[in-house]
């Protein structure tokens, strides 16, 4: 067993980060077809904006999913080291493969004798 004692709070922050930056353009078009709805229902009435909250929030969403998973992201590290103090951190049992090595091309015995 091995453990893990603590974690790099930029590094988990930085994932994270990405992780959610792709998450919110996951979400981006549901953005752009809540935008289309009052278009599409004639509810725009006399406000000719209302198409632009949909697309604004499509473009804004993965910067701000991603800010929000870069900060919670190193709160959640700086937390799992203080409580990996605490009470010990994750218990990982690793399986070690046995590594042959391979040649990046046919091996040819020599037949010159030397």
């Amino acid at each position: 067993m091995h453990t893990v004692k603590s974690v790099g709070v930029m590094s988990v922050a930085k994932i994270m980060g990405l992780v959610h930056g792709c998450l919110g353009l996951m979400v981006a078009p549901f953005f752009l077809l809540m935008g289309l709805i009052p278009a599409a229902t004639n509810q725009q009435q006399n406000n000719p904006f209302t198409g632009f909250f949909g697309v604004g929030m499509a473009i804004v969403a993965p910067f701000f999913y991603a800010v929000m998973g870069f900060i919670f992201g190193a709160i959640g590290a700086l937390l799992y080291n203080l409580f990996a103090r605490l009470v010990g951190g994750f218990e990982l049992q690793l399986e070690a493969k046995s590594m042959v090595p391979v040649a990046p091309y046919p091996v040819i015995p020599s037949t010159s004798g030397i």
